[in-house]
């Protein structure tokens, strides 16, 4: 799958807050297929949407 990153988020957030998971719910309420994924490299969770292939 093919992805775009749209937002990075820290993933030292504080306690009881999950912004890249916010922001995600934001995108699917508008009909964006949004998905949250951990680049453990970098220490962020990344809000994903799927691109065609020609992109």
């Amino acid at each position: 799958m093919d992805a775009k990153v749209l937002e990075r988020f820290p993933a030292g957030a504080p306690r009881g807050s999950w912004p890249a998971e916010e922001y995600a719910a934001r995108l699917r309420a508008e009909g964006r297929p949004a998905t949250v994924v951990m680049d453990l490299k970098a220490d962020d969770f990344l809000v994903v949407v799927p691109t065609d292939e020609e992109d």
